[in-house]
């Protein structure tokens, strides 16, 4: 048993600790229920749940959300069209982004997966150093699919703090003008 303060008053009877909590207007909450003997605290409950609700939004807003982008490809696609398709893959890469690759067959073109291997390594070589292979490409059905991951040193941070840039620009464009009257 804890009380509020967080010393410890020992080992008591349930009906009388919650006698304790009742005189002193606050709840009696079970810690650790697997310990042996279980240890309960005496706490205000709402202001504990307000308080882990609190922390877990903080949790939640520091982890980074993983977001997966795709580009989908066909066996005969033209050499520009890659290359397009590359620079997009590329763009997404550089902004942080998980990209899976989708090499859609149609008809008899499945009989050849190994087109498709070839096209995504076509990809792969395209985008050079900005991605790693997380998934190896797998044939699911028609289509074939990669996961690609970003480089560590290759991920810029997503454009935050890019209308300060603008407001710096701004003022030494303004800053320009009225020297020159």
């Amino acid at each position: 048993m804890i009380d509020e303060d967080g010393t410890q008053l020992g080992i008591m009877h349930p009906l009388a600790a919650l006698d304790l909590a009742r005189q002193k207007g606050l709840d009696l909450v079970e810690v650790a229920p697997n310990a042996n003997p279980p240890v309960c605290r005496l706490m205000d409950y709402g202001k504990f749940r307000y308080e882990q609700t609190k922390k877990e939004r903080e949790s939640r807003k520091s982890q980074k959300q993983i977001v997966i982008k795709e580009v989908r490809l066909k066996p005969k696609i033209d050499v520009h069209d890659l290359q397009t398709k590359a620079k997009q893959a590329r763009n997404f890469l550089e902004e942080g982004d998980k990209v899976k690759v989708t090499v859609q067959f149609r008809g008899r073109e499945v009989v050849h997966p190994e087109i498709g291997q070839e096209l995504v390594q076509r990809l792969m070589d395209l985008i050079g150093d900005a991605a790693t292979i997380e998934q190896q490409p797998k044939l699911d059905g028609k289509n074939m699919t990669a996961l690609l991951a970003p480089r560590k040193e290759s991920a810029k941070p997503k454009k935050a703090n890019q209308p300060q840039e603008e407001s710096t620009q701004g003022e030494a464009k303004g800053d320009a003008e009225t020297k020159d009257e």
